[in-house]
């Protein structure tokens, strides 16, 4: 094989090879790179997506407490509930009060100051009235 021939070869080899090379970079008219920070991307903002989640059901806990501390400050608060042991339960802004109450309207109030509290949707009221 003569050189011309040897460095014709050369060069055709080496033009094929850089165009194989030219094409591995490209999938379907995308960049690899490019296809990669797509993907990175999406995966960032599916994880801050759970994320802001994952907070907001911690905020709820957070204002189920806060909710049922506020309802028994109230409570204790008050001259006719002060004395008396009120069960204070909270879920997702409904709050349960049950125990004993010295009178019917002493149960109504209880219901009143729990709705009075920010953040309370509902009351179920399963207080019982018990004189004495």
């Amino acid at each position: 094989m003569n050189s011309i021939s040897k460095k014709g070869l050369l060069a055709v080899s080496s033009l094929t090879m850089l165009l194989a090379l030219g094409a591995c970079d490209r999938f379907g008219g995308t960049a690899v790179g490019e296809r990669a920070a797509d993907r990175t991307g999406q995966a960032a903002r599916t994880a801050a997506d759970e994320t802001k989640s994952m907070g907001a059901a911690g905020v709820q806990k957070i204002d189920d407490a806060t909710i049922t501390s506020k309802v028994n400050a109230a409570l204790a608060a008050d001259k006719d509930l002060s004395a008396v042991k009120i069960d204070v339960d909270t879920k997702d802004g409904v709050v349960t009060l049950s125990g004993p109450a010295p009178t019917a309207e002493a149960a109504s109030k209880a219901t009143q100051l729990a709705k009075d509290v920010k953040g309370v949707t509902s009351v179920n009221n399963k207080l019982t009235v018990k004189a004495g």
